[in-house]
């Protein structure tokens, strides 16, 4: 069970996490998203400007296995409309089996 992971990804608005969350399951990549009201960040930007920002962003996360990751930031590039996406893979450290077993199930080897 070691192979699960949580991808944290951030959004501009709730359509396009939604649009991006249903284009990563119909390719069957990942078991579900969860998609949560608005955010607001705080970071510095530009890179090395030394200015900081705020705006109000959808924070969506992606239960997936370990093995999809890639093909997850490969599809989250190729649709989100910002030039530096945050996508984030976290480790699970444990899960209940029935629900695992049901991950692993929906994804696509």
């Amino acid at each position: 069970m070691s192979d699960l992971i949580l991808i944290y990804t951030t959004w501009s608005s709730t359509a396009e996490a939604k649009k991006a969350g249903k284009h990563l399951l119909k390719k069957r990549l990942c078991t579900c998203v969860n998609v949560f009201p608005p955010v607001s960040p705080l970071y510095w930007w530009p890179p090395k400007a030394g200015k900081l920002e705020g705006a109000k962003e959808i924070v969506m996360t992606i239960k997936t296995l370990k093995n999809k990751y890639k093909a997850i930031e490969k599809e989250i590039y190729k649709i989100h409309s910002f030039d530096t996406p945050c996508i984030i893979a976290l480790p699970v450290y444990k899960v209940n089996k029935d629900y695992y077993n049901w991950i692993k199930g929906e994804i696509a080897s």
